[in-house]
C-alpha cells in the first residue's frame, strides 16, 4: 500500500496545482522562526518549483536551512507539503521555464537578470494535507 506521501493525488488537487497561482512557502530563519509568503509555483512530477530573487529572505533562508512547508490558499481543502528545497542559481531546467511561461502569461522566470535570479526545486517529502482537512 503506498504511503501518504507516495500516494497518487486526487484529480481535484492535481487541478489546483495545475491552476492555482499562488502558493504559501514557509522557510525558516537562522533562529528557527517561520518566514512565510505568498509566491507564484508550478508543481510537476511530484516537485514544486519557485522563483524569487537570489537575495530575498526565502532564499537565503533556503541557502542556511533548505526545509520548507507549501500550502495552496484555501481553508476548507487544504493542500499541504513539506520538502527539502535545493537552490539553482543558473541552467534552469527548459521545461520548468516554459511551464512558468505559460501559467503566468508569458513571465520569463529568469528575468530579470539584475538582481539575480534563482529557482528553488522542492520534491515532496511528505503531503500533510491533500484536499480535505481532517
Amino acid at each position: 500500500m503506498a504511503s501518504p506521501s507516495t500516494a497518487p493525488l486526487p484529480p481535484a488537487v492535481e487541478n489546483r496545482l495545475a491552476r492555482d497561482r499562488n502558493v504559501w512557502l514557509c522557510t525558516l530563519r537562522r533562529d528557527g522562526s517561520p518566514h512565510m509568503t505568498p509566491v507564484w509555483f508550478v508543481y510537476a512530477d511530484g516537485v514544486w518549483w519557485i522563483g524569487c530573487e537570489a537575495r530575498s529572505v526565502k532564499a537565503r533562508n533556503v541557502a542556511a536551512d533548505p526545509r520548507v512547508s507549501l500550502a495552496l490558499e484555501d481553508g476548507v481543502h487544504p493542500v499541504v507539503a513539506e520538502g527539502v528545497a535545493r537552490l539553482h542559481r543558473a541552467d534552469f531546467p527548459p521545461a520548468i521555464v516554459a511551464a512558468f511561461a505559460e501559467k503566468y502569461g508569458g513571465w520569463d522566470i529568469r528575468q530579470p537578470v539584475t538582481p539575480e535570479r534563482v529557482l528553488l526545486e522542492v520534491p515532496v517529502r511528505r503531503w500533510l494535507l491533500a484536499g480535505r482537512a481532517r
